[in-house]
């Protein structure tokens, strides 16, 4: 069994930032926060400190963002850095930190619930058309705010899609193999909340949210030492390529990916297992191909072989649970077109 590390500190008020004694704070966020008030709330919270506010996220953030970022950072000299957002916000900052030679604190406040990137040392940068996952204790922040005040006007189809992904990290880690029964007791009670809250988000219920929100950090911290699979190896190759939510990626191959990980472990990947998995992605309007999300056949097939290689050497398919080679990778590819 290998370390079990337990970096971050969990909080669950913004007003956590009030407590806070930094002097200069970087803030990485996108133009929607600034826009509806929330970075102004984070600038009133961090009252002793001068706040720089870098409001240039995007989805799948490249290495020109993080260019810039950097270059900010250096001039500026924070000794904290506040990521607001998605997973593309926190993995922006995370990016930033990286790429520079900064000791600042690193504070992630996730205002989705699925990448659980708030707890991880996992970060996913893009570059010509390819998502890089960079993996180093470093990047796990030092603290999240998991601030259910934040989720309360959530679009149904971010629930979705963030609540797939969450899924998918704990079926994922459940079985990858550096599992342990830390890990595995941490997926399977994320897997019981999400299956059972995520409906009742979708359809409006904000009071489950703050489960739906502590679950699906349980499950960043499951996969950050458990491993995951081939779901989000080709989830990733796939989205660098044709910039496809996450989310609905793992929605669309997580069923294919169970069935060829379940040959030679029926026991993590029962039948029973897939038929939830396959109902859960109704219940949230999820597509069950790629086609059906929007992608040419054609299209798809023309980039299968960079697709299939780049899935192939992404490190998530060094911790999935059965040996993958091209071949199966391009089967499964075939089957969710």
């Amino acid at each position: 069994m290998k370390d079990f590390r337990l970096k971050t500190q969990l909080c669950f008020r913004l007003d956590a930032l009030s407590r806070m004694d930094y002097k200069k704070v970087l803030l990485v966020t996108d133009s929607f926060f600034v826009q509806n008030g929330t970075a102004e709330k984070i600038r009133q919270l961090c009252k002793n400190a001068q706040l720089f506010v870098f409001d240039k996220v995007q989805p799948d953030p490249p290495l020109a963002l993080i260019a810039d970022g950097v270059a900010i950072l250096t001039s500026f000299l924070p000794d904290a850095i506040i990521a607001l957002g998605g997973g593309s916000a926190i993995d922006c900052a995370k990016g930033i930190l990286a790429m520079s030679e900064s000791n600042a604190k690193l504070i992630a406040i996730p205002t989705t619930s699925g990448t659980g990137s708030e707890v991880t040392s996992f970060a996913i940068l893009t570059h010509n058309g390819i998502k890089h996952p960079l993996v180093d204790n470093r990047l796990r922040p030092d603290m999240a705010i998991l601030d259910a005040s934040l989720l309360e006007k959530l679009p149904k189809s971010l629930i979705a899609d963030s609540g797939m992904d969450a899924v998918a990290h704990c079926l994922e880690a459940l079985a990858a193999t550096s599992a342990s029964p830390f890990s595995d007791a941490l997926a399977s009670h994320a897997l019981r909340l999400l299956v059972q809250k995520l409906p009742a988000s979708f359809e409006g219920d904000a009071a489950v949210r703050e489960e739906i929100h502590c679950a699906a950090t349980m499950a960043g911290i499951a996969f950050d030492h458990a491993g995951l699979g081939i779901c989000h190896s080709l989830s990733h190759a796939l989205g660098g390529q044709f910039h496809l939510p996450h989310g609905k990626l793992n929605a669309i191959l997580l069923p294919s990916v169970i069935r060829f990980n379940g040959v030679q472990h029926y026991q993590r990947f029962t039948p029973q297992v897939l038929l939830t998995v396959e109902r859960l992605r109704r219940v949230l309007a999820l597509p069950e191909s790629l086609h059906a999300a929007g992608l040419q056949r054609n299209d798809v097939l023309q980039h299968l072989d960079a697709i299939c290689d780049a899935a192939l050497c992404d490190p998530c398919t060094k911790t999935n649970p059965r040996s993958v080679k091209i071949d199966n990778l391009k089967r499964i590819v075939r089957e969710v077109l």
